[in-house]
Formats: C-alpha cells, structure tokens, sequence
C-alpha cells in the first residue's frame, strides 16, 4: 500500500514537472526588430574657415571638448548630472532629470499651540504638524495614543 502512494505521488509530480516545463516553452518568439527605413544621412562638414583666420587648436583630451551647444535647449550647468544624451536611430536625445525639490518645513510649533491648551497632545492634533503626525508612534513613548509635553520635548531634541 506504501509502494503504491509513493509511486502515485511520484507520477503526479513528475507529470506536473513536465507539463510546466512544455508550457514555459509555449510562449511565441519575440516579433522581429522593425526594419530601418532608410538610413541617416550624415551630418554636413562644418564650413572651411578662411585661411587668414586663426583658427583654434583642438583640445588634447576629448573629454575636455565641449560638445556644440544647442540653441534650442539652454545649456545644463558646470557638474549637473542630471542629464544624459544618446544617439538614437532617429536622431540625438537628451535626458534631463532631476529629484523633486524636498519640502520646506517651518519650525516646529509650541506644545501649547498642538495642544489646544491642554496636557497631551492626541493624534487627530498631531496632524497640525506632519513631521510629528509622521513620528507619531515613536514620539509617545509610553504608547499611551497621547504626546505629553515631556515626551515632546524629547522627540524635538532628536535629530529629524
């Protein structure tokens, strides 16, 4: 009786194995890259500078040389890296990004002015100000649902 349950899982999670394996190989290819159309013409040779104008020497290092700017776009700042540009088939992209500005957040208010006047201050008036609404549980240390002056008085000690 052992033997049979034993062959019979095996069976079962065999056929299981094999028919996942022959449904991840179900999945259709990929369709093809689409076909280029025709490809871009290079860009035309900057005009031939008189020969009576000096022109400048190359920099040595091409890291140093400054790409030509873009009279359409400003240009970034000195060290902004924030922007990336790539060669794409349908010309040049640039990619500026940037983090949101952070939130200016005023000095924190009087316990008094959190507490309407009285001795704690409670969850719903912890609101008023979203950096304690936001600490609230590690503010009231003695887990209570309420913030009394002493408590406060050490959450605004701690760095934020």
């Amino acid at each position: 009786m052992k033997s049979r349950k034993l062959l019979l899982s095996t069976l079962v999670a065999s056929s299981l194995m094999f028919g996942g394996a022959l449904l991840a190989q179900d999945t259709p290819p990929p369709p093809p890259p689409p076909a280029p159309e025709a490809p871009m013409p290079p860009p035309p040779p900057p005009p031939a500078a008189p020969a009576d104008q000096a022109q400048p020497a190359p920099a040595a290092d091409p890291a140093q040389a400054a790409p030509p700017a873009d009279p359409a776009q400003p240009a970034p700042p000195a060290g902004d890296q924030t922007s990336a540009t790539n060669q794409t088939p349908q010309g040049q992209v640039t990619v500026n990004s940037s983090p949101a500005p952070a939130p200016t957040i005023g000095p924190a208010p009087s316990f008094e002015q959190l507490s309407g006047g009285g001795k704690s201050i409670s969850e719903d008036q912890a609101a008023a100000y979203p950096p304690l609404a936001n600490d609230f549980i590690n503010a009231d240390t003695n887990k209570n649902g309420k913030v009394s002056k002493s408590e406060y008085t050490h959450w605004m000690k701690q760095p934020q």
